[in-house]
């Protein structure tokens, strides 16, 4: 059975997106957030006022942003139950095509960002014994894509960095969740939050119209519902023992389940050469 309590949030891109959805989320459930972002005012705009809500300046690549946020959320509330590492950017393109700076850029933002947040957490979580890292990833972390090479890899990096950190963290009480989202009707398709490959190879030019024009016409036209899935966090966060993965969407399930038969697949076509590799045999 589930146990509601009031918790402390800690939200990253909280002015724009699911960050917005999760944050409001949190509040009307009765819990106080702390909602980051870049730029507070964006985020004071979308959240409002409240004596439950917290607004502070994160830039999640800037570890010092990341402790004195970490610092200002204690200061106001005590502890930090529940964080999300929700802040993301996508760099699309081929990966000959992408820049190694963008693709630096992609890993610095998706997968060093959440670390760098996390690492300035966790002392007061360990202390408090007790708390929640919800990491958003994506169903890139489970498939290859094409066209999203560097946002794959920060993706599959993410979940084993969270799925790793889980067996070190897990003695203090600290439980994570991996989110893996589908296609949500968010912000990350959108100029701001997407910058695609600058240089052109003739050989890639069919595929990339085609991959333009399909990211292009997928914007605003996602299936998925960002504030049902923000409610559906509150949720999963007032289980005793929160789930390590959550699959997120119908679309997500269908993509989880293709990969686990893909996989199998490949284990059963191999197996007898890949059991003959131990000394003796």
């Amino acid at each position: 059975m589930m146990m509601k309590t009031e918790k402390v949030w800690f939200i990253t891109g909280a002015g724009r997106g699911m960050g917005v959805d999760i944050a409001k989320a949190a509040l009307a459930a009765g819990n106080k957030v702390v909602a980051t972002g870049r730029n507070i005012e964006k985020v004071k705009n979308a959240l409002g006022d409240s004596e439950n809500l917290l607004v502070v300046k994160l830039d999640i690549t800037n570890v010092a942003e990341a402790v004195e946020a970490v610092k200002s959320a204690v200061e106001r509330f005590g502890r930090i139950d529940v964080l999300v590492n929700n802040a993301a950017s996508f760099y699309a393109g081929y990966f000959e095509e992408l820049s190694i700076e963008q693709i630096e850029k992609q890993i610095a933002t998706s997968l060093f960002g959440p670390m760098k947040v996390t690492r300035a957490v966790l002392p007061t979580m360990r202390s408090q014994r007790s708390g929640h890292i919800i990491t958003i990833s994506s169903t890139a972390s489970l498939v290859g894509i094409p066209f999203c090479t560097a946002y794959a890899s920060s993706k599959f990096g993410t979940d084993g960095w969270m799925k790793s950190m889980q067996l070190e963290i897990a003695p203090f009480g600290i439980h994570t969740t991996i989110v893996n989202p589908g296609f949500f009707r968010t912000e990350l398709l959108t100029d701001e939050s997407t910058a695609y490959a600058e240089s052109k190879i003739e050989d890639y030019d069919e595929g990339r119209a085609q991959q333009m024009q399909f990211w292009a016409s997928a914007n605003g036209q996602q299936s998925g519902d960002p504030a049902k899935l923000a409610d559906a966090l509150i949720i999963l966060s007032n289980e005793p023992v929160p789930p390590l993965r959550f699959i997120a969407g119908a679309d997500a399930i269908s993509t989880a389940e293709q990969t686990i038969a893909m996989l199998q697949q490949e284990i059963e076509a191999y197996r007898e050469l890949s059991g003959s590799l131990a000394f003796g045999d």
